[in-house]
């Protein structure tokens, strides 16, 4: 057989399986079609499978034939003449990429395995294995991606699935909070993203990464943008890998992230998705080669991100927002590597870092239950192994500092204050000028609805009004 007609075999079943699996879940979901949890989870496993055994068989042919570099062109999805536009559906395959792409595999369906006794009976059953295909078709086309277009649906679909399931316990309002936050943090990397991507498709020309990056295999190829360039672009794609990331100074959504189900919590914030900003990293290292000061940026977030991961896990009073923060170290360290230019010893960190959180993460539901059982079987308390532990946190008390570290290095509070703030005075200053000038095109009539739509949703008015209300419960107790 012709190994060109078995490669875009091989790759199309790989990208096709997630996609398929997406929309037949969807669609019942759609029609209103009731499917079982027996049903659903074999249609996530047949997907799981059906992609892996692409890969696989992409993998084997490249070794086969000596192939270092296999691409996969689909066609165009928009084409704009006029503008010179085209949104080009490419997927690559190479010694980045595919790697990846089998992690992601492997790890979906182990999770999912997990997920379906996990979740068995919940409610919400059906709807978490559709955003859980959401994410696996967004991380196989960020894997695969061989356009920055590309890149960037995979980008954000693996968002999306990511707030969706923090917000997934719909029926308490932190979680939904949680999710909320996470997505605006979400926005602000794919803003920086999309700026980048804007940057070099007017820098080169092209969206295609071998037009970007130059010609050469990965990770031999040379960037074709000057120095200078180089940086501006690199440092809008580190913002966008710090926020998908939870790299510092983003990282006070990491913990917000736990409140989604432990199935979910694991795949994305100690396997896969937490590490979509070094990969990022990684598939643009030409980039990085061609400005020192880039590499440099690249090397004190990293360094940043490792030291404020180790310290903030250490005062973490719960066991997922400490392998959270245990996660951000060794991310931190990855893109140390990646600063330092040890790319693949940087894969294979991002690798094994992931199968090793996938399962702390899922054993971390039961790992106190377990404990229970073990004393209760002995008959008494593990009283050496208690001991160890008071005198751990009475040493951890000691740690000057210990405050900084508990409140996450006051990051919230500081984006809060210097980014969030400014922005929301700003909107609703813009806000009132709308007002004033919709009453004065309405003749200075008042507005049918009292409260102003745009500030209905802030906490302080919402709970002001409350306070205020004549038929509030607090006040009729007061009175």
């Amino acid at each position: 057989m012709n190994p060109t007609v078995l490669f875009q075999a091989f790759g199309i079943l790989a990208v096709s399986s997630p996609a398929l699996l997406l929309v037949t879940i969807g669609v019942t979901r759609l029609l209103n079609v009731r499917l079982s949890e027996h049903a659903t989870a074999r249609l996530t496993q047949s997907g799981v499978a059906f992609g892996l055994l692409g890969c696989c068989g992409v993998l084997a042919a490249m070794l086969a034939t000596g192939r270092r570099e296999v691409p996969v062109e689909i066609g165009d999805w928009i084409s704009l003449e006029s503008e010179h536009f085209h949104f080009h559906l490419k997927f690559v395959f190479d010694r980045l990429s595919v790697p990846f792409a089998i992690l992601s595999f492997v790890l979906c369906g182990t999770v999912g395995a997990f997920a379906k006794i996990y979740l068995h009976r919940e409610a919400g059953f059906e709807r978490f294995f559709l955003f859980y295909a959401v994410f696996l078709l967004g991380m196989v086309v960020s894997a695969l991606a061989g356009t920055i277009e590309t890149l960037f649906l995979g980008w954000e679909l693996v968002g999306l699935s990511s707030a969706l399931l923090i917000a997934y316990f719909q029926e308490r309002p932190i979680p939904v909070r949680n999710g909320l936050h996470v997505w605006v943090v979400y926005r602000i990397a794919d803003a920086a993203f999309l700026a980048a991507a804007l940057t070099l498709h007017h820098l080169t020309g092209a969206g295609d990464f071998t037009g970007m990056m130059g010609n050469g295999v990965w990770p031999e190829s040379i960037a074709n943008i000057d120095g200078t360039s180089a940086m501006l672009v690199g440092l809008l794609l580190l913002v966008a890998a710090a926020g998908k990331s939870g790299m510092v100074p983003f990282s006070g959504w990491l913990p917000r992230a736990m409140e989604g189900p432990t199935p979910s919590s694991a795949i994305f914030y100690g396997a896969l998705s937490v590490h979509l900003g070094a990969y990022l990293l990684l598939r643009v290292g030409p980039l990085l080669e061609a400005s020192l000061p880039l590499r440099i940026a690249v090397v004190v977030v990293g360094f940043a991100s490792a030291v404020f991961g180790a310290y903030t896990a250490r005062v973490q009073t719960d066991v997922k927002s400490a392998l959270a923060y245990a996660s951000l170290t060794q991310l931190g360290i990855i893109v140390v590597e990646i600063g330092l230019g040890f790319r693949y010893l940087a894969l294979v960190h991002i690798i094994g870092h992931a199968l090793l959180r996938t399962l702390q993460l899922l054993r971390a539901p039961s790992l106190l239950q377990d404990h229970q059982n073990l004393e209760n079987a002995i008959g008494d308390h593990q009283s050496d192994r208690l001991a160890n532990l008071s005198s751990a946190n009475d040493h951890a008390e000691n740690v000057a500092g210990y405050r900084f570290w508990y409140e996450r290095g006051f990051l919230d509070a500081a984006l809060q204050r210097f980014l969030v703030s400014p922005f929301t005075k700003c909107f609703l200053w813009t806000g009132s000028l709308e007002d004033r000038w919709t009453t004065w095109l309405s003749g200075n009539q008042p507005p049918r609805d009292a409260a102003r739509h745009h500030q209905s949703w802030l906490p302080n008015a919402s709970n002001a009004s409350r306070t205020k209300s004549p038929t509030s419960p607090a006040v009729k107790e007061v009175h």
